[in-house]
């Protein structure tokens, strides 16, 4: 059951993600703010439903770089986390082609939106070990909170980091998939991926400087 409910909250994550995209930029008359505010409101929506849902099932991670971190910690066996990484990737990737499907766009995209190298990377860090050390403290102090936890911190990312705080590396691949409004051209990717994988690792790192006793 941990595995369906991670595939599950994974599509609704990455569908939510694209499909607010689109609809915001086709509402929003070419004002690019707007349609960030639409995608942000959406973004955080969902992840606070999804973490209820699926939390006491399956952790309810939804991304590799969370399942790393857990895994470093002991928390996840090395089978659970190769088990949960494939599926994180499979359902973001199979829910970004059923999003174009519904909007009626071509299913298969690769993204031309270049967002940038070196100061994403920088971003990235920024935004994933935000979101590992929002997940570990809540979690310590206050765990019926962590799903408003994460879900007010990427809000914020969308807007204080220059890469909107992807955070997800699940995320970051399938959204290579879409030349829409949340696309990533492969060109960034891989400063996007390096970001996500450093700031997973510092975040857990501060976590257990901060958290000696």
């Amino acid at each position: 059951m941990k595995y369906i409910a991670e595939g599950i909250g994974t599509f609704l994550l990455v569908s939510v993600v694209v499909g607010s995209g689109i609809m915001a930029e086709n509402l929003a008359a070419g004002n690019t703010a707007v349609a960030l505010l639409g995608n942000t409101i959406a973004t955080g929506a969902i992840l606070f439903v999804i973490i209820k849902m699926f939390g006491a099932i399956s952790g309810a991670h939804f991304n590799p770089a969370v399942s790393l971190v857990f895994y470093i910690r002991g928390e996840l066996s090395l089978k659970d986390f190769f088990n949960y990484i494939s599926i994180q990737i499979i359902f973001g990737v199979f829910a970004v082609f059923t999003i174009h499907y519904i909007f009626e766009i071509n299913l298969f995209q690769i993204s031309t939106n270049v967002r940038g190298q070196f100061p994403l990377l920088i971003s990235e860090v920024i935004a994933t070990s935000g979101l590992l050390l929002t997940i570990l403290f809540i979690r310590k102090n206050d765990e019926p909170s962590v799903a408003i936890g994460v879900a007010l911190f990427i809000t914020a990312g969308y807007w204080f980091t220059s890469s909107t705080s992807f955070a997800n590396p699940a995320v970051t691949i399938a959204r290579m998939f879409t030349d829409t409004f949340t696309g990533i051209a492969p060109v960034s990717f891989s400063y996007f991926i390096c970001g996500q994988i450093a700031g997973c690792l510092l975040g857990n790192y501060l976590f257990n400087t901060i958290n000696k006793d």
